[in-house]
């Protein structure tokens, strides 16, 4: 039995960021007398709970002297609420109390400035809010809370904190009537949204002829190293846009939705070479802190908390522990060690907690494709490995809104002429030598399917699935219009399939693809949406190897000389000449995409 992999990767030559982080949902604002002229402060805490878990987020105000350190404390009501894990603070617990003590990057707060920052808790029997809370050992009570209430000599009131811990509805499957109000969290991000344009992409394609006909399609935002996170677009520089810039920018298109792609995993992309990234395999301690924590920080800043962020987490890499560790045919060294030392599960489910604590952020969890893990062999075993990391590192199934397949690949999204059910004369079509046994060969029939076996192992019942489409359209004058001959198999397969790689365990910058479906909205059940994760037009990786200081590696992949592996059953490659490395403009293969697209263009 033959298992895939593949990928690509996006790099921006960027600087590193720091932040703050974020408040969502219900809040308490809690005045009380103040035991000290210099110390002054507000303090908000908001919770997002469900059964025996909540998310908390915690906003300081500093309104009185500025501050070069801070600490924070306050009690829990329940003896049963606990700390489980704390971000971009120092968190501890004794018995009731809590405390959490500043990063050297957000330890200065000026007067009237605020930090935000949270934590993941556990409790039985009820979660009530704390009452109080002191920063330096003064009560909070501050002036102004973080409202646009004008001060005056009484302090304002609040709602007292209830025994009861709010309730939070699972998404289900049934779109609103009536467009819910920003910031509230929904089933669907992309239904009846405007989606963001990134503008550095959107430049590209209008330089290659004919790209403004798709240039206003909005495509993610690749995220792939630590510096991509702040970027260096100013007043002073024309360099790549960071994550706050982009986000800004959503804000001025008033884009309903913005997406990225969180992809830095220590040890990134174990089976292959062409999109490596700059963690070693024992550096989570440095992609907790100096990667997940200061997008989060950005992500949840207040100011865009009406925008849908949607994450692509991690793309290529927990199936890999099911594919492509030892035991399986191209096994690596690599995977046997971010199995091992837990990188790939815990990252992801760090990742999944600090980014799935805020009401805004959709989290969509990458699951390969129909081509990698539609046999049996591979199919349950993903779901559990899926199901693992999203229970890992505080993170919990509800941190999970989706998952996608068919990032930055090729396979079908429909094959219209060849069903998994046909036989010819007898046989059964998945005898033929292109779909090998494997009980998928489209991406939607894949999609649906793995849906339900992710419900199966525990994921709620509203999860929703992304296909990313913005390469798989094979259309052209290649493009069969009809059943293939009932001769063989293998004839009726060949001849019926629109999917026209040599092999479909070929992934890099594929001769004869062309731009699949536009981003669509619930095109189809259990599906929320056709996307554009892979912005057409980059790169796969690069057709010889070529020195750079990105990390990028060479991959025989996607060499248009190469004459394959045991993982692509030994068949050419399939890739184009003349490739620069993984996330690189490519403008001849955007050309092609746009000639072999499908829907045509217009």
């Amino acid at each position: 039995m033959n298992v895939w992999r593949r990928l690509s990767g996006r790099r921006r030559a960027v600087a590193l960021a720091g932040a703050s982080a974020l408040v969502a949902g219900g809040l308490v604002t809690l005045p009380v007398t103040a035991a000290h002229a210099a110390t002054q402060c507000d303090v908000t805490y908001t919770t997002n709970d469900w059964q025996g878990g909540f998310t908390a987020n915690v906003t300081i105000r500093n309104v009185g002297d500025a501050l070069s350190n801070w600490t924070l404390g306050f009690t829990f009501p329940n003896a049963n609420q606990r700390l489980v894990q704390g971000w971009s603070a120092r968190w501890s617990q004794s018995g009731r109390n809590v405390t959490a003590q500043n990063e050297s990057w957000n330890g200065n707060l000026a007067t009237g400035a605020s930090t935000n920052i949270g934590f993941n808790g556990s409790w039985s029997g009820s979660n009530p809010k704390p009452t109080s809370f002191t920063v330096n050992g003064v009560a909070c009570n501050g002036g102004t809370p973080p409202t646009s209430t004008p001060p005056t000599s009484t302090p304002p009131t609040s709602t007292p904190p209830t025994s009861t811990p709010p309730t939070s509805t699972p998404p289900t499957s049934t779109p609103p009537t009536s467009p819910p109000p920003p910031g509230t969290r929904v089933d669907n991000p992309y239904l009846n949204a405007q989606g963001y344009v990134n503008p550095e992409w959107k430049a590209k394609a209008e330089s290659v002829t004919g790209g403004s006909r798709v240039s206003n399609t909005p495509t993610a935002v690749w995220i792939d190293r630590i510096a991509a996170i702040e970027g260096t677009d100013n007043s002073q520089s024309n360099g790549p846009m960071g994550i706050r810039d982009h986000l800004d920018e959503a804000l001025e298109q008033d884009a309903d939705y913005i997406q990225f792609v969180i992809y830095n995993l220590p040890g990134r992309d174990c089976a292959a070479l062409a999109s490596n990234g700059e963690l070693q395999a024992d550096e989570l301690p440095k992609y907790k802190a100096e990667y997940i924590d200061p997008i989060a920080a950005i992500q949840g800043d207040p100011k865009y908390r009406n925008i849908r962020i949607i994450n692509v987490i991690e793309v290529d890499s927990l199936p890999n522990l099911v594919t492509n560790t030892s035991g399986n045919a191209g096994g690596t060294v690599m995977c046997d060690t971010v199995k091992a030392n837990g990188a790939y599960v815990q990252g992801v489910g760090y990742a999944l907690a600090q980014l799935g604590a805020f009401s805004n952020v959709y989290n969509y969890v990458d699951a390969a494709h129909h081509g990698w893990i539609g046999w049996d062999s591979n199919f349950t075993p993903t779901a559990q490995i899926l199901k693992e990391a999203a229970t890992a590192s505080g993170s919990t199934v509800n941190h999970v809104h989706g998952f996608i397949v068919n990032t930055a690949n090729y396979s079908a999204t429909i094959e219209p002429y060849v069903k998994i059910t046909d036989s010819v004369n007898g046989q059964s079509v998945r005898q033929s030598d292109w779909i090998d046994w494997n009980q998928y060969n489209d991406e939607q029939s894949f999609a649906q399917a793995f849906r339900q076996e992710l419900v199966g192992q525990g994921f709620p019942s509203g999860i929703g699935m992304l296909i990313d489409t913005s390469r798989n359209g094979w259309g052209g004058s290649e493009r069969p219009t009809a059943a293939g001959p009932t001769t063989s198999v293998n004839a009726y397969v060949e001849g019926g399939r629109v999917d026209r790689r040599i092999h479909p365990g070929n992934w890099c910058n594929q001769s004869g693809a062309g731009l699949g479906e536009r981003p669509k909205a619930a095109p189809a059940s259990g599906i929320d949406a056709y996307v554009w994760i892979k912005p057409p037009g980059e790169s796969d990786g690069s057709s010889s190897e070529i020195p750079n200081n990105d990390g990028k590696g060479f991959d025989r992949m996607c060499d248009p000389t190469y004459t394959g592996n045991d993982r692509n059953g030994n068949s050419m490659s399939g890739a184009l000449a003349d490739a620069p490395i993984s996330g690189a403009w490519f403008p001849a293969q955007f050309a092609e995409l746009m000639a072999n697209a499908y829907p045509p263009l217009s």
